[in-house]
């Protein structure tokens, strides 16, 4: 599971990702789901988040990886387009920024940007994958950083152990993972007379859904502070969506239509007016804007006409239209249903 066939996921660009979805004869389209539960196209409820994607570069590769992020990777956002994001933010009425990447601390800009939006909005998340605070000493002054501007760090620990968690995103991750903690914890994260607030992110490492949120916090917390006296605010449940490197180990794995019958079989319709789409906007590297970052990864265009870019964005008519969904849509619904923020219900 660690090392995917580089080949395979060649085969995945967003077009023969569709594709495999859409071969997929007896997995009813999102829309006839949606249709049959008696609830017609999912609309769009007022702006409230700005995901901000800084680019695909990375310091890791790991296997169940969304957005194909990795050291090799060159996308990264311009400052000008930073600045129009800036600007939308600040114009919008957002009360959230959500940057992510690839490890958008990698992003020679990503200070700028924070200390930009610090004061101006009411939330800044950055969505770090831990061990990029220990791999160079340029960036040890992070947790300081993030501190100073009051950022709330989101990050993805696999699992409360060092075999799982490595075997989803490389030898040594979780050691390192830990030592990031510490200095996460030191500077105030996390702790019960702190304002400085650090979640994690657990997804599950195969072709199975995540299990209950609360019970999966409790251990995750137990375990951490009995064996590491590392502490955290809240685990973020978040089931995996069969797109790019993920959707490659299903193939390999011959989990490609089992997973997406679990994952109809959960469609889970009280979820449907919480999904993340209806209240946040994804921001590509390049300005490109899409209803959530898997249409992102997709390359699924918002239904809105020529207003998909940050450089003409149109608040009204985004507030106002249709999603795009697709047979991957059924991840974000299925049990308890899933978003960047965790669980649905």
């Amino acid at each position: 599971m660690q090392s995917l066939k580089r080949k395979a996921h060649r085969l995945s660009s967003p077009k023969n990702q569709l594709k495999t979805l859409e071969e997929l004869d007896e997995i009813p389209s999102f829309s006839t789901r949606l249709s049959d539960s008696g609830y017609g196209p999912i609309k769009s409820g007022p702006l409230e988040i700005l995901q901000i994607n800084l680019g695909y570069v990375c310091n890791q590769t790991c296997s169940h990886c969304h957005v194909d992020a990795g050291p090799d990777r060159k996308e990264s956002m311009s400052r000008e387009t930073m600045s129009q994001c800036i600007d939308l933010a600040l114009g919008s009425g957002v009360n959230t920024v959500d940057i992510t990447g690839g490890a958008p601390e990698m992003h020679p800009l990503f200070e700028w940007l924070v200390e930009s939006l610090s004061g101006k909005v009411d939330e800044i998340i950055v969505r770090s994958n831990l061990t990029i605070i220990e791999s160079n000493k340029k960036y040890h002054h992070l947790p300081s950083f993030f501190a100073k501007h009051r950022v709330r760090v989101v990050s993805s620990l696999p699992f409360y152990t060092a075999e799982k968690t490595d075997r989803q995103r490389g030898k040594g991750v979780f050691q390192t993972s830990i030592k990031a903690l510490e200095r996460l914890n030191d500077v105030g994260y996390g702790k019960e007379d702190s304002d400085l607030r650090i979640d994690l992110v657990y997804n599950p490492s195969g072709a199975f859904l995540p299990g209950n949120s609360a019970s999966l916090e409790r251990d995750f917390k137990s375990q951490l502070a009995s064996e590491y006296s590392i502490v955290f605010n809240q685990l973020l449940s978040i089931t995996n969506v069969p797109i790019s490197r993920y959707l490659d180990y299903l193939i390999e794995s011959d989990n490609l239509e089992d997973y997406m019958y679990k994952l109809v079989q959960a469609f889970n319709i009280n979820t449907l007016d919480d999904v993340m789409c209806k209240n946040t906007l994804s921001v590509r590297w390049d300005g490109a804007i899409f209803d959530c970052d898997f249409n992102q990864m997709l390359e699924l265009a918002p239904k809105l006409g020529a207003h998909t870019n940050v450089a003409n964005f149109d608040l009204r008519a985004w507030q106002s239209r249709a999603i795009t969904t697709h047979k991957h849509c059924y991840g974000c619904t299925a049990g308890a249903g899933s978003s960047c923020q965790g669980t649905i219900v």
